[in-house]
C-alpha cells in the first residue's frame, strides 16, 4: 500500500469512530434532555449543548486518550505490560503406575458409639 492509500484507511477508519461517537452522543443528549427537561423550553438549544458535551467527553477520551496510554504502556514500559503474555501449556502428567493394580485397602471397624466399657 502506498502512502495516500493508507492515510486514505486511516481517515475512513477515524471518521466511522467519529460517526459512531457522535450518534452515541446525540442518543444520550437526546434521551437526557427529554428526560430533564421535555419537549418544551429550548428544547433543540439544550439538546445541541449536551450533545457537544457528550461528543467532546467520549471522542477526547476513547480517540485521544486511550490510544495514548496503549502507547505509551508499549513504548515506556515495555511490551510485556501492554500485552498479555500466553500461559504456559500445560500438559497432563502420564501416571507410571496405571499398568500395576493397587493393594486392597485395610477396612477400619467401626466403634459403636452406645457402647461404652
Amino acid at each position: 500500500m502506498n502512502r495516500s492509500t493508507l492515510q486514505l484507511v486511516t481517515s475512513a477508519a477515524l471518521f466511522r469512530r467519529a460517526a459512531l461517537l457522535a450518534g452515541i452522543s446525540f442518543l444520550l443528549a437526546l434521551a437526557l434532555v427529554a428526560y430533564l427537561f421535555g419537549v418544551q423550553n429550548h428544547f433543540f438549544g439544550r439538546l445541541f449543548g449536551a450533545f457537544f458535551v457528550f461528543f467532546w467527553l467520549l471522542s477526547v477520551t476513547f480517540l485521544g486518550v486511550v490510544p495514548f496510554v496503549n502507547w505509551a504502556a508499549a513504548n515506556w514500559f515495555g511490551n510485556d505490560w501492554a500485552e498479555q503474555q500466553a500461559e504456559p501449556v500445560r500438559r497432563p502428567r502420564s501416571n507410571p503406575n496405571s499398568t500395576t493394580t493397587r493393594k486392597p485397602t485395610r477396612t477400619a471397624t467401626r466403634l459403636n458409639s452406645t457402647q461404652h466399657p
